[in-house]
Formats: C-alpha cells, sequence, structure tokens
C-alpha cells in the first residue's frame, strides 16, 4: 500500500502546486502557447475530472471524456483517478482551493459548500431532460432543499443466489415477495456443515448504512426523520430484532462470517460455491457470471406483515465551486448522464428511464429486482439528516459489529446511544 500523507503535509503540498501553476498561468482555463515559428496560440482549455474508480471502469471514463473532446474541440478532459484515496485528496484541492472542477460525489453533507448548487442549471436546461432521471435519485444529492449533485449511477441491493445449490437441494428458487422467515428456513436448509457450506454469508464489519434498509423494513431507523434524535430510534425494539437476526442466523449455523480477519470475502465464497446466497448491489454480478455461477437475483425479503424498505448507494457529478469553468463542467456532465455515455458504463445501473426502457433492464430477470427496490428506497438515510452523524456511526458500527460476534443488539445498541448523544447537543 502506498503510504498515505498527513492532512497538514497533504494541504501544504497542494497549496504550493497551486501557488506555482498560478504562476505559471493556471492549472485550468486557457493560455498562450508559443509555436516553433515564434507566434502564439491558444491553449486548450483543461477540465479536471476527478473519479473514485478504477480498472475496468475507469478505462470507460477515459474514452467518455475523449468522446467529450470530439464533441469539445480546444477542451482536453483530464481525468484523475484518486482510487482509495478520493477523499483525501479531494479535500486537499478543496483546502488549497485547487479542486478539480468536476467530480465524483456522495458525501454532500460534507462537502456541499464546496460546490456549486445545479437548480439554476438543471431547471433552465432543458437538454438535461430531467424528466427522464428517476426522480428518486435527486433526493440524495440535496442538501437543504438545494440540489448539489446530478445523479450518474445507482445501485440497490438484492439477494444474489446460487442456482444449482438450489436445485441440488431441491428447494425453489426465492421469489420477490418473499419473507424473512422463509429466508433463514432456506439458509437452514441449505447449510452442511460437513462440506463447509452455508445457506447465507454474514459480513463480519457492516456498513451502517447499507444495514438501514433492514432496519427500515422492520419498521426501525438509525434516527428521527428530524435528524435531531437517536434515542428510541437507534436502539429501539425494531431495530435491534433486525441487527438481531443476522446474528443468531450465524450463532444458529445457518450463516457463516465472511470478510474478516483472516477470513475470505464474502463475494470470494460465493464464486466458491460454498453460500448459496449473498446480498449486495450490482458490483460482484460480473464477477460471479465469470465464476461460473449460474446466479439469480431476488428483492430483499419482507418481515412479516411489514413493507420492504431499500437503500441506495448513488454515484452523482458536481461540480466545485472555485472551478473557473462551470459552464464546460456543466456541459461535461450533461454529456456524461446523456444515453450515450449511461450505455458505456457497466459498472452501475441506468440512472434514465428511457435507457432502461430501451435495453429492457427493468424485464431481464437479473436486473429487475435493482428496479423493484429502487421503489422501494425512499427513505432519507441517517447521514443526510444530521452534519455530525460520523461521530454517531462510529459508536453504531462497534455495536454492530459486536452482535456479529455474540453480543445481544439491545444492550449494545442501548449503550451505542449513550455514547452518542453527545454529539447531537
Amino acid at each position: 500500500m502506498k503510504k498515505r500523507m498527513s492532512w497538514i503535509a497533504m494541504v501544504s503540498v497542494m497549496t504550493l502546486m497551486a501557488s506555482l501553476l498560478a504562476a505559471c498561468g493556471g492549472s485550468g482555463g486557457t493560455g498562450a502557447s508559443k509555436q516553433p515559428d515564434g507566434s502564439s496560440s491558444e491553449a486548450a482549455t483543461t477540465l479536471r475530472f476527478a473519479t473514485w474508480d478504477t480498472g475496468d471502469a475507469l478505462k470507460i471514463e477515459q474514452e467518455i471524456a475523449k468522446k467529450f473532446e470530439e464533441s469539445h474541440p480546444g477542451t482536453k478532459v483530464q481525468v484523475e483517478a484518486y482510487a482509495d484515496g478520493f477523499d483525501q485528496k479531494l479535500a486537499a484541492g478543496f483546502g488549497a482551493a485547487n479542486p478539480p472542477d468536476v467530480m465524483y460525489m456522495w458525501d454532500f453533507p460534507t462537502y456541499h459548500q464546496s460546490l456549486e448548487p445545479l437548480d439554476g442549471y438543471a431547471s433552465k436546461d432543458e437538454d438535461l431532460n430531467i424528466d427522464d432521471f428517476y426522480q428518486g435519485l435527486f433526493n440524495y444529492g440535496k442538501i437543504d432543499n438545494q440540489l448539489y449533485g446530478i445523479p450518474a449511477g445507482f445501485t440497490t441491493r438484492v439477494v444474489y443466489y446460487n442456482k444449482k445449490m438450489f436445485e441440488d437441494a431441491g428447494i425453489a428458487y426465492p421469489s420477490d415477495g418473499w419473507t424473512w422467515t422463509e429466508f433463514q428456513e432456506i439458509a437452514q436448509n441449505l447449510t452442511d456443515k460437513s462440506k463447509k457450506q452455508y445457506g447465507f454469508g454474514v459480513r463480519a464489519e457492516n456498513d451502517t448504512y447499507d444495514l438501514q434498509g433492514l432496519v427500515w423494513s422492520n419498521g426501525g431507523s438509525f434516527i428521527s426523520e428530524d435528524g435531531t434524535t437517536i434515542e428510541g430510534y437507534m436502539n429501539s425494539k425494531e431495530t435491534a430484532e433486525a441487527i438481531q437476526m443476522l446474528g443468531d442466523m450465524l450463532k444458529n449455523g445457518s450463516a457463516v462470517l465472511t470478510g474478516g480477519k483472516g477470513q475470505q470475502s464474502g463475494e470470494d465464497i460465493f464464486k466458491a460455491g460454498k453460500i448459496a446466497m449473498w446480498e449486495s448491489g450490482i458490483w460482484p454480478l460480473e464477477s460471479f457470471r465469470e465464476a461460473g455461477i449460474d446466479v439469480g437475483t431476488v428483492e430483499m425479503p419482507a418481515f412479516e406483515g411489514k413493507p420492504v424498505k431499500g437503500v441506495l448507494a448513488e454515484s452523482a457529478l458536481s461540480i466545485a465551486k472555485d472551478s473557473k469553468n462551470k459552464d464546460l463542467a456543466w456541459e461535461f456532465i450533461k454529456f456524461y448522464v446523456s444515453d450515450e455515455a449511461i450505455k458505456m458504463r457497466v459498472a452501475d445501473l441506468p440512472v434514465r428511464v428511457s435507457v432502461v426502457n430501451e435495453l429492457k433492464k427493468d424485464q431481464d430477470p437479473l436486473y429487475k429486482p435493482y428496479y423493484t427496490m429502487l421503489e422501494r428506497s425512499d427513505n432519507t438515510p441517517a447521514f443526510l439528516l444530521n452534519p455530525k452523524w460520523n461521530e454517531v456511526n462510529r459508536q453504531l458500527s462497534a455495536a454492530v459489529e459486536s452482535v456479529m460476534f455474540g453480543s445481544d443488539a439491545q444492550e449494545v445498541l442501548n449503550q451505542a446511544v449513550k455514547d452518542s448523544e453527545r454529539y447531537l447537543k
């Protein structure tokens, strides 16, 4: 792993770089350059685009950048791949007043003050065709009812299942409308410890963001709708029951712990044919198919008598408030979320209704559950409700992890609330 610079050192370096670049004519915009004959010509405008993607997804983004350049002569798109260091590098850029012009964004509570509000662009530009987007996606890019991000891609969460394991056990494939009771029975029936085979995989370290769909489905929540209270929410009976269910499956042996220290990831165990069901977003689907797994997908189960709720993982595009090329940045965003560019990207799901209809994604049995869950994903995540959620979440994450290792959910959540309430005052 690459060594990470400290916050202060990083900001200092970025500040120095910004000063040097400014002295040489700036990091973006246009400038005159000398030709061999001594004449000068106007240099191309450089538009910086920051992404967290790597590998094939990054290559596709670079191709999109090239296509944008072709349709915008005199423009050079500089794709900056920050990978795992995305947040640190982005924060350093903002701190040095030298951020990329356009960037992927999800953490709007942290960064929105450094971003350009996009309501004016989105409402006035008919070329965006804003009504063609799945409207619920815009809720994740707003702070105080102001829009800071245009949806670029998303995923909901579904249950993957190994069809062969179901067939070998003589168990019918799960279908939309199933319950957590049915889920647990299936997991028990598909467990054979003598073969080191389990019905389900549970993460040793769960992202509490992803667990919200499970909690909402049982009528619980981590925080009140106005974002001010966690007592009676984060430690409610409904919240505790939902999380305890995962701990109980580990205790009774119908599920196996994955991804902990010295343990394989759930994706790898699923690909090895040792767990029958796995819960995730769109990300591992291609790798499952490449591994030769005859895989199916189904919407998340319901708690008896309660509606299924989902949570979105969304990538949006934002413009830096300090950008000198805001209009060009907006044109790039429009191109990035155009039909053409959306069809090029396969690492997430299309955000436009027209593209989904054209590709018949919502009719494909593998993809349909993601869009079914999108209709069920209308709750607001906790991190968008309170600016101090990160501090609270540290206690919550520790509590959830302890449940996976045998602690009682109600007890540890009660303690997490006590330890966290000071952050909300």
